[in-house]
């Protein structure tokens, strides 16, 4: 538009000037005529070198246009008024104007500028030397119509150029997308070409309810639920939905719903959506629940494979204890040499160790395959603690470590398994005395705090470094230290407590630190864990992102 205005600005002094002089300034003599001639020719190469210099049109256009309209108002006062060809020039006032801005604005306010030109003509009537109209002014308006046929294959070429530039960067032809203009009511009411591609219908077969009439019956909900937020001000929505395509071949018959993502965003009193396809999505989802699915297999078929070598381990080994027990017990005999009864007594220990790891591994698989149920009932906490005593009081005596229990009298009931919390005790009470040094203390307790019991087991032992509580409540895990490792086990007791717990909507914290010993404690409910009784509960093994994260599940840990 510049580069249009500024040769404009160039050419137009020559035809005006030439006009001035033969018209006006020649009876009014030379002085005047030169005077003229450099106000045309400067005041309009003025009007270009400032646009060239300050890059800004609209005001020296303006400027232009009106100093155009007073000129050309006194060219025709002076050929003669409204009856000489000058009055032709007037259509030029429109056509230059549409010929630098090529908007329609521009030619508007052209013809505002050459009504106004004639209208002033009028009064310069009388202070212009008039002329009579004559057949050789049509030379002006022919020389200017001449300059049009250039102009006319430039404006072509210029507006063929843009028509091509708003095709190549239409926005609703480049995006792989639908374009949706909805009314309030979710009536479409325009639809963009890409319907063709994408759902192989018309743009007009969407229009008004031919978008919700394609939607799957399915996902109608969700597509006026969207609609109903737009409606109240949401600024943005989006919609997973399913869309009835035509059907092609036979092939493709019953199965032409595809999947589509649709986004609801406002507009001003409308909105606008792009429907886009969600194939890759679904795909994802599906592959996901695929994989979902092979790891559910995959852990029932190890819950099953425990399960099931536990069980043939169980069986051989309750009878190499229990004959264990009758050679002990001399009941065919006496030992002819003392290291016998030594080597059978190491035989059932042996026995009775490895029962109880795979007991343990049958316990863990149960919980995790979610085939382990609580059977809740009331029973005395206190009596819970007690058979713990008694069973770990040989244990705790062969380490001359004190064994103490602290159980006020408000502890009194509490509705849970009986065996699970009994299992619960026994494990995080063997685990302390096994990480106590001889000579040590270990104490059991508890406290009531209004619909939860708080209980605990606490040790002067070795203690657990900070770095190592992220480990915790793994199976087969255990703090892997030149110290630690002295001491036999699989790692399954506290992973075992922490499904027994999490079967209960319990919680467990771990307080620790090396040297100073280790406290684990306990929440249960009183009124036992909500829901059914036999709810089965899986147990939650999620691994922490980093040694610092502590959530394993009821699972908190503090150092």
């Amino acid at each position: 538009m510049q580069r249009r205005f500024i040769g404009l600005m160039l050419a137009a002094p020559f035809l005006a000037a030439s006009m001035a002089v033969v018209l006006v300034t020649a009876r009014l003599g030379a002085g005047v005529t030169v005077a003229t001639i450099f106000a045309i020719f400067g005041l309009s190469w003025f009007m270009a070198l400032l646009v060239a210099a300050t890059g800004r049109l609209v005001p020296s256009a303006g400027v232009a246009l009106a100093t155009a309209s007073i000129g050309l108002a006194g060219l025709i006062a002076a050929g003669g008024g409204l009856a000489s060809p000058l009055v032709v020039l007037a259509l030029a006032l429109p056509a230059e104007a549409f010929f630098v801005v090529s908007k329609r604005r521009a030619a508007g306010f052209g013809i505002i500028a050459a009504l106004a030109a004639i209208a002033v003509q009028f009064a310069l009537m009388p202070l212009l030397p008039a002329a009579a109209p004559a057949a050789w002014h049509w030379l002006f308006p022919i020389a200017w119509m001449l300059t049009l046929l250039p102009l006319a294959r430039g404006l072509g070429q210029a507006l063929a150029s843009r028509e091509t530039v708003q095709e190549q960067v239409r926005l609703e032809d480049i995006i792989d997308a639908v374009v949706l203009r909805m009314g309030q009511n979710g009536e479409v009411l325009e639809a963009s070409s890409q319907s063709r591609a994408l759902l192989k219908l018309a743009p007009e077969l969407l229009s008004g309810t031919g978008l919700f009439d394609r939607v799957h019956l399915a996902d109608r909900v969700a597509y006026l639920s969207a609609l109903a937020d737009m409606r109240e001000g949401a600024a943005l929505r989006r919609v997973e939905l399913r869309m009835r395509l035509p059907k092609g071949d036979a092939a493709d018959v019953g199965a032409n719903h595809r999947p589509f993502l649709l986004e609801l965003m406002r507009a001003g009193d409308d909105i606008v959506a792009l429907l886009r396809a969600n194939d890759e999505t679904v795909e994802l989802r599906e592959a996901l629940d695929t994989a979902r699915e092979s790891a559910a297999g995959a852990d029932v078929a190890k819950g099953r494979f425990l399960a099931a070598v536990s069980h043939e381990l169980r069986t051989p080994l309750n009878a190499i204890i229990g004959f264990s027990d009758m050679l002990l017990n001399e009941i065919f005999g006496g030992f002819k040499d003392p290291r016998q009864k030594e080597y059978v007594e190491l035989v059932r220990d042996s026995g009775q160790h490895l029962l109880a790891v795979v007991t343990s591994i049958l316990d863990v698989s149960r919980i995790e395959s979610g085939a382990y149920s609580a059977q809740p009932e009331p029973f005395r906490f206190v009596d819970a603690v007690e058979m713990c005593q008694s069973m770990m009081r040989i244990q705790a005596e062969t380490k001359h470590i004190k064994l103490t229990a602290q159980i006020p009298a408000d502890a009194g009931e509490i509705n849970a398994d009986r065996r699970a919390v009994q299992q619960i005790l026994i494990n995080l009470t063997s685990n302390a005395i096994k990480f106590t040094p001889d000579g040590g203390a270990v104490s059991i307790g508890a406290r009531r705090l209004g619909s939860r019991l708080h209980f605990w087991v606490s040790d002067t032992g070795i203690g657990i470094a900070e770095a190592d509580l992220c480990n915790l409540g793994k199976p087969f895990m255990q703090i892997q230290n030149d110290y630690t490792r002295r001491f036999e086990g699989t790692g399954l007791g506290l992973s075992l407590v922490k499904g027994l717990v999490s079967l209960h909507d319990g919680t467990m914290s771990i307080e620790s630190a090396p040297g100073e010993g280790t406290k684990v404690t306990i929440s249960l409910p009183v009124d036992g864990p909500k829901g059914s009784a036999a709810k089965p509960t899986v147990l939650p093994l999620s691994q922490p992102r980093n040694e610092k994260e502590v959530g394993l599940g009821p699972l908190r840990k503090t150092a």
